[in-house]
């Protein structure tokens, strides 16, 4: 009987799976991007007529935040040697319907704005209080230049989700 009960839940779980993935439709990539531009402009609190609000003032705008997929590390190198690790996450502000443009030239992307922060390093960026206002300011224009390269004005702003420096 001990056997038994783990082997039935085991086999419930699976077939609720099966089950729920025959009966659901699949998600794109731009519904998951829509979602996650609803999440960051969706404030922690739970009322209704704030989040009505919300989701009123988002439709009007017109925009959708896209989030980078992977974290950006960019190495600070001092003396020749690698002195510490910039880890950065982050997030475009772009008109709605940029998503799928967006994902097409994703690479292209990432490599010029790892070429913008590996610039921002080698000029002495990430040293010091990097996280001032004026030196992320410095950042995210050298970011949005290059984000409008690539998709011309359908960008109005990178955002800065997340940056940390680990000392090696």
């Amino acid at each position: 009987m001990k056997i038994l009960l783990p082997i039935l839940f085991m086999l419930l779980g699976l077939g609720a799976g099966i089950g729920a993935g025959v009966t659901l439709p699949p998600t794109s990539r731009s519904s998951e991007a829509v979602k996650h531009s609803q999440d960051a402009t969706n404030p922690t609190n739970t009322s209704s007529n704030s989040s009505d609000m919300v989701g009123e003032n988002y439709k009007k705008s017109g925009y959708e935040y896209i989030r980078m997929a992977k974290q950006f590390v960019v190495p600070v190198v001092d003396e020749d040697r690698i002195a510490a690790l910039v880890t950065m996450t982050l997030s475009l502000e772009a008109s709605v319907g940029t998503t799928e443009a967006f994902y097409a030239i994703e690479p292209k992307l990432r490599d010029g704005f790892l070429q913008v922060m590996f610039d921002h390093a080698n000029t002495g960026g990430f040293d010091g209080a990097f996280t001032e206002s004026d030196n992320l300011d410095v950042l995210r224009k050298a970011l949005l230049e290059e984000a409008r390269k690539s998709m011309g004005g359908e960008v109005s702003r990178v955002l800065i989700m997340s940056v940390s420096r680990q000392d090696v």
